[in-house]
């Protein structure tokens, strides 16, 4: 009894010593890298599993006869904009993940350039630009990856949609061709916003409703998918596949929302939505929303959110959407809470 006790313990010390021997024995350059000590990678604009990898931005069209649109699950930030005639479109944002096919694809904006710069110098797919805008796209901090350069090898229409809503972009094709010819992307990195526990109060809502002069969004918490998921303009939001789409985390950023100098081709004025400044906002996550702050001092910095006291408000991992409105958005109160609040997980 006594010899079997003490082989277990000489053998348990052997093991031990082998470990050791093994790890650091060798010299730090060296050091078996045990699959349990693996650090985690994670993805700076969504705080979720991922890589930091070259950023490219996707403009989208987002009326309804472009809906289903494509790639859109995979983005990692979406941000909506107002455009001419009070109608939206979309920025998709993507790193971590690469989409074989994004769209349909869709003109840039003014708007465009102040709310991209902070990224840094970012790959930028779309389908086209008016005239004047077109030496504003040359000189911004954009690497123009966009149809009039780099035409049907890269963009090409969906046989099975009409145009104009009907143009798709192999967008790993079209970051090889921007590797090849030396073009280097900015990696994606954070962005200002932070990850963390919930506001320590958050009003539960059953839904909210997001206008714009000529379109709207809905987004209805799902508990089993612990996500917000999306309605446009009264119809379920899906993607291609027939996935709902909805981000973890939902910020209504209330900007200022002027006419610009430019104007759509029949005329119609294009509007400006500044990014860089301060105003309010809602974050909604974990089925409730909290009022907070946003601040933005200039293009090339990322944008703050604060709760109204001034302390950090944080994000839940994830993909993140941002409603870029003027408007206020109208909460439907959890009718089994009526607006009860909770606590931090």
């Amino acid at each position: 009894m006594f010899s079997s006790k003490l082989f277990k313990v000489f053998f348990a010390f052997s093991s031990i010593s082998i470990l050791v021997v093994a790890v650091i024995g060798t010299g730090a350059h060296k050091a078996i890298q045990l699959p349990f000590l693996a650090p985690s990678t994670t993805n700076s604009l969504t705080g979720a599993d991922g890589v930091d990898g070259p950023t490219i931005v996707v403009k989208l069209d987002d009326t309804t006869y472009a809906h289903p649109q494509v790639g859109l699950s995979s983005a990692d930030v979406v941000y909506i904009e107002q455009v001419e005639g009070g109608l939206t479109r979309l920025a998709a944002v993507f790193a971590s993940k690469i989409p074989s096919i994004v769209g349909p694809v869709r003109s840039a904006r003014i708007s465009d350039v102040e709310l991209l710069a902070q990224y840094g110098r970012v790959g930028f797919a779309y389908s086209g630009v008016q005239k004047l805008m077109r030496p504003v796209i040359a000189a911004a901090n954009l690497s123009d990856l966009g149809a009039n350069s780099y035409g049907p090898n890269y963009y090409a229409n969906d046989p099975a949609r009409i145009a104009p809503y009907a143009m798709m972009v192999k967008l790993p094709d079209l970051l090889s061709k921007a590797k090849s010819q030396g073009l280097v992307l900015a990696q994606s990195k954070s962005m200002g916003w932070k990850f963390g526990n919930q506001p320590a109060t958050l009003e539960m809502i059953k839904t909210v409703h997001i206008p714009w002069p000529a379109s709207s969004y809905d987004a209805q918490w799902s508990n089993n998918e612990n996500r917000w998921l999306l309605t446009h303009n009264g119809k379920i939001d899906t993607d291609e596949t027939g996935f709902q789409l909805g981000p973890k985390t939902l910020v209504i950023q209330i900007v200022s929302i002027t006419d610009s100098i430019y104007h759509d081709k029949v005329g119609g004025i294009t509007p400006f939505s500044a990014t860089v400044g301060n105003g309010k906002c809602y974050l909604l996550r974990n089925g409730g929303y909290a009022p907070c702050l946003w601040n933005r001092s200039n293009p090339e910095s990322g944008t703050e959110f604060t709760d109204l006291t001034g302390q950090p408000i944080y994000f839940e991992r994830g993909q993140i959407w941002f409603a870029l409105t003027s408007k206020e958005p109208i909460f439907t109160p959890n009718s089994s809470q009526d607006a009860t609040k909770s606590t931090n997980k």
